[in-house]
């Protein structure tokens, strides 16, 4: 990559450690150097890394039996510490070069709910990835701070940030979370939905990638106009050979109800907890959305029908994570309960 050298003046990196992709925000530079699957192919038997993030996501139910493909984050948290702890430095390494010889200063995302042992496992795999320093960031307020809300502000602003692993609402004032909720229900649940709907109705089994692919393609949180059809194709549950059906938008709305209607309550749980004042801020404000499960069709105007609120869609709803965080590390003395740990 041709930025190596330039980089190594600016020891500041953002990283939104997602259970689906990991994003790299350069803050010297201020764009995003790396989106990469949250992936790592090893051998079963030692453990060895084979490769990590595309490469890895191409093996995903596909690998023989000596080489498995693993997702070390589940939910937004760690799930494999050291794989994630080899992931990270991988992906570092490709952002600066085989040769640093400058330790980076990293703000890394969590979810707003994490526990203290949690936390403290990812400052140590940021650690051991070769950070000098590593400072933690609640999803939901880098969020909203890469959606373009000035949360140091004496107003309320809400927003809703859905990942892959988790969901993160959250009001937020005065740089601080007021009130907050994390759910497990997410972009991930969105397509084991769909794997889980075609299996009952089609006997047909699907892989992750071609759920994400009718979701993406045909999904909608509200009826559509005109109903869209999708060939997809899998293993025949009957005859177990392969086989081709077709799906269509309302059968994929359908299927996904369940877990959007989860992170509607969650929407109305956080509203419902809400200081007055803040409330009323909100009402004018409106809400914002974030994520990669945000992208769904007519996410949003769902849920300004079930909350009455103005609910919009942030210009980079996929980015906007990273570049809060990143925009973090020049605001530390503003934002409050700031996680770090130091090498």
């Amino acid at each position: 990559m041709g930025f190596h050298l330039s980089i190594f003046k600016s020891k500041s990196l953002a990283i939104d450690l997602g259970t689906a992709n990991t994003l790299i925000y350069s803050e010297k530079h201020k764009k995003i150097i790396l989106n990469e699957p949250s992936v790592v192919a090893v051998e079963k038997e030692t453990k060895k890394v084979l490769s990590v993030g595309n490469e890895a996501k191409e093996m995903l139910g596909k690998t023989p039996s000596s080489i498995i493909a693993i997702k070390p984050l589940s939910a937004g948290v760690i799930a494999d510490y050291d794989i994630t702890a080899a992931m990270l430095k991988y992906f570092i390494k490709k952002v600066f070069g085989r040769y640093n010889l400058f330790l980076p200063e990293i703000m890394l995302c969590v979810p707003i709910d994490v526990t203290d042992v949690e936390k403290r496992a990812v400052l140590e795999a940021a650690l051991s990835a070769g950070a000098k320093v590593a400072y933690l960031i609640e999803e939901g307020r880098a969020a909203a701070l890469g959606a373009g809300l000035d949360i140091s502000a004496p107003e309320g602003n809400m927003i809703i940030d859905i990942g892959g692993g988790s969901t993160d609402v959250a009001i937020l004032s005065l740089g601080s979370t007021v009130v907050c909720k994390t759910i497990r229900t997410a972009g991930n649940n969105f397509d084991n939905d769909i794997i889980k709907y075609v299996k009952k109705t089609h006997n047909l089994q699907i892989g992750e990638r071609t759920a994400e692919e009718i979701k993406m393609k045909i999904g909608a949180a509200l009826p559509l106009e005109q109903d869209e059809g999708m060939i997809i194709k899998g293993r025949d549950l009957i005859m177990g050979l392969p086989k081709s059906v077709t799906i269509n938008s309302e059968e994929v709305r359908e299927a996904m109800m369940e877990s959007l209607m989860q992170v509607i309550d969650c929407v109305k749980s956080v509203l419902e907890k809400a200081p007055p004042e803040l409330a009323s801020d909100i009402v004018d404000n409106g809400i914002v959305m974030t994520g990669g499960g945000s992208l769904i069709r007519n996410f949003p105007e769902m849920i300004s029908k079930y909350t009455n609120l103005p609910v919009r869609l942030a210009d980079t709803p996929l980015e906007s994570v990273v570049r809060g965080a990143g925009m973090a590390l020049d605001m530390l003395d503003v934002l409050k309960k700031i996680d770090k740990a130091v090498r």
